[in-house]
């Protein structure tokens, strides 16, 4: 059966607070796997680090989606290799290479496909701001010449970049839709036209958590129609701290992240629930909390 596992971005876990105190990693992957997550998402390319983080996470019986930052093709061999090495649910790959030319930027992205094919786990792409992926009609021209790239969505670097007007229009819609169709994992973020990050706690966001759970829920059923019959999908919580999240003046956040990312947590698995069919959501469930 297909299942969807949620994981918790470790970076998301950062309190950046005025009072300077931070929780341990080891404090906050207790408190990951104590949540029910199933994973996180993290920085993958120190590799005394990552070899400590990797036996912290095999002990609390997490999975990884690996991020790396590569520029150039060659500079994603050594991120492959500690994937390999460490064991990853997927690679996501930042792309770093900025170029303005569509065929080079092609060039790139095929270097890291033939590359992908010599490990046996998924290697994806994000899409994101300050990235090849930041403009989405560039995206949709990437996607018209590879149109079996693999993608990690983060849709609200489109939303914000493009700054949508509400109602979003069909074309928007139908421009998101096409991206959703080569997604391959999802990160969860919520944005408005005019902030990358909102908090989703508050009444005033909801028809914006509304819009982003409808198009998950698209993604959603695009990936069931893709993948193969036992495959894992990963959504990523990934509600960043400041300066992604807002702050009043005192310099602190405005809500409660981590409260808003179970909030989150609950609210996808039952996007996902209501994309199964009739009587198997309960077996899905029970096997993701296993």
């Amino acid at each position: 059966m297909q299942k969807l596992l949620i994981f918790q971005s470790l970076w998301a876990m950062e309190r950046r607070h005025t009072d300077g105190f931070e929780r341990s990693l080891e404090d906050n992957l207790h408190r990951i796997a104590e949540a029910g997550f199933d994973g996180i998402n993290a920085d993958w390319q120190d590799r005394p680090q990552t070899l400590r983080l990797a036996g912290l996470l095999k002990s609390h019986g997490l999975q990884a989606e690996a991020v790396c930052f590569p520029r150039t093709v060659d500079d994603l061999k050594p991120a492959l290799e500690l994937a390999a090495e460490t064991g990853v649910h997927h690679l996501n790959i930042h792309p770093m290479a900025r170029l303005r030319s569509l065929d080079g930027c092609v060039a790139i992205l095929e270097g890291w496909q033939r590359l992908a094919e010599q490990v046996d786990f998924p290697v994806y792409v994000e899409t994101h701001r300050d990235r090849m992926t930041t403009d989405l009609f560039f995206v949709l021209d990437i996607l018209d010449q590879l149109p079996d790239l693999k993608l990690v969505g983060d849709l609200s670097h489109f939303l914000v970049g493009r700054e949508f007007a509400w109602p979003i229009s069909d074309e928007n819609h139908a421009y998101i839709h096409r991206v959703l169709e080569n997604c391959w994992a999802l990160h969860g973020r919520v944005a408005s036209r005019e902030q990358v990050q909102i908090e989703i706690a508050f009444p005033h966001h909801r028809q914006w958590l509304e819009l982003f759970l409808a198009w998950w829920e698209r993604g959603f059923r695009s990936w069931q129609r893709r993948a193969a019959a036992d495959a894992t999908l990963a959504f990523v919580c990934e509600l960043g701290p400041r300066p992604y999240a807002i702050t009043g003046p005192d310099g602190n956040e405005m809500s409660d992240r981590w409260s808003e990312a179970l909030m989150l947590r609950d609210l996808v698995r039952k996007t996902w629930d209501r994309t199964l069919p009739s009587g198997s959501a309960a077996s899905n469930r029970t096997n993701v909390d296993a």
